[in-house]
């Protein structure tokens, strides 16, 4: 038999795509210099760097999606720069901010947020293509990272931290783990058509939220991420009361028939 010699230029070529993994990369410095500026003292610019982070979350699966340059090694990276950014960074922020002052609670409750955002990121990727795609199954990690950053951001504005209340600080990043890694579910934003059309009330209200934004960041921010964290249990609560009175009227429509 006669062997097959296979040239170099037969060979597939083995690459990564430049463009996405670019913004991929610039969230992850984003939250590596997060964990630097809180070592520093900075936290006002630990805060904006996780804020960062997220916008280039954002951006590089959307550039992905529209160059066509989506690949199993960008998700892979995309998650570890995830865990990075909205897993240890605000997990370390919020403890150097002062949950530390709780000693071995204050960093048990903030491991609890990282291996949240671990735990949420595998459950994410192993059941992607998979579930209602209305919602997501636990608060996105994103979220509660911007809830964190949004907490320490107003406390630079406000003149305090968590060393003023640090159980309260402990408790709301342990919560915000638990609420990660359940399945309360959370709208996604995923049938907004940006390219389609929508009210001219929609436009409006757009326009208040960069306003707003850009009159005080850390206050909307933060009010923002809380209404979003806090939308998931107020959607249980209101389908469990939409529950109940059904069930009343259903037994009270049973009683008046006997």
């Amino acid at each position: 038999m006669q062997k097959q010699t296979v040239t170099k230029s037969q060979l597939p070529r083995r690459g990564i795509y430049l463009l996405p993994n670019l913004f991929t990369t610039a969230g992850l410095f984003a939250g590596f210099y997060a964990i630097v500026s809180a070592m520093n003292g900075e936290f006002e610019l630990a805060a904006i760097a996780i804020f960062i982070a997220m916008i280039m979350d954002i951006i590089d699966g959307r550039v992905a999606r529209l160059t066509h340059t989506e690949t199993a090694f960008g998700v892979q990276y995309d998650s570890l720069s995830d865990m990075a950014s909205f897993g240890i960074a605000p997990a370390l922020v919020a403890y150097t901010w002062g949950v530390s002052e709780l000693g071995k609670l204050g960093w048990l409750l903030t491991f609890v947020f990282a291996a949240a955002t671990a735990l949420r990121l595998a459950r994410f990727n192993s059941r992607i293509g998979q579930g209602e795609k209305r919602y997501f199954q636990g608060l996105p990690c994103p979220a509660a990272a911007g809830m964190v950053a949004g907490m320490v951001w107003l406390g630079h504005d406000y003149a305090f931290s968590a060393i003023d209340f640090p159980l309260v600080a402990a408790i709301i990043v342990g919560l915000l783990g638990v609420l990660m890694v359940s399945s309360i579910p959370y709208y996604s934003f995923k049938e907004i058509n940006l390219r389609g059309k929508v009210p001219f009330v929609t436009l409006i209200i757009v326009v208040l939220i960069f306003v707003g934004i850009a009159l005080s960041p850390p206050r909307v921010l933060f009010v923002l991420f809380l209404g979003y964290a806090l939308s998931g249990p107020l959607m249980i609560a209101w389908r469990w009361i939409g529950r109940l009175r059904k069930g009343r009227s259903l037994l009270g429509k049973r009683r008046r028939k006997r």
